[in-house]
């Protein structure tokens, strides 16, 4: 498996410094829901510290972890793409710090400057191909388990 991409560290150092101009700092405490599966996706973040879990409702009372993400990471996308709503739900796992961008600034900046909009849908699509690695290799194994314990 290809290691993690890190959206800030992808980005081209004077991209990444206009980019930067439009993020400001927030902190979610532990347990805190960040987003729900559904709800409308008009932001992103990326991860500073602490840790993040993605997860699927599976039944009303019971949510499945599908991704957790840590420092560098990129916490949401479907700001990127109609309709515009979250895929999966995220939880603070632990305390987290992290940058948070508004998606409207963004999209702008990102059609004012083309090759910056085009580097970043770029990056987000390598990091989004990546998870979809993972999560297809933790669902073969988790496959191959139950497989196992099937006579």
């Amino acid at each position: 498996m290809t290691k993690a991409i890190k959206l800030l560290t992808a980005l081209p150092p004077p991209q990444r410094a206009r980019l930067m101009e439009l993020a400001r700092e927030v902190s979610f405490p532990e347990d805190a829901r960040i987003f729900e599966a559904g709800g409308t996706a008009d932001r992103f973040w990326v991860v500073r510290s602490g840790a993040v879990s993605l997860d699927q409702r599976v039944t009303s009372l019971q949510r499945v972890t599908v991704a957790s993400l840590g420092a560098g990471d990129l916490l949401g996308w479907s700001w990127l793409f109609p309709p515009y709503r979250w895929d999966f739900g995220a939880e603070a796992f632990s305390p987290v710090r992290a940058y948070e961008f508004e998606a409207q600034p963004v999209l702008e900046l990102c059609e004012a400057d083309p090759q910056l909009g085009l580097t970043l849908v770029r990056i987000v699509s390598e990091i989004l191909a990546h998870r979809l690695e993972s999560t297809r290799n933790k669902l073969m194994e988790q496959y191959a388990v139950n497989r196992r314990g099937v006579i």
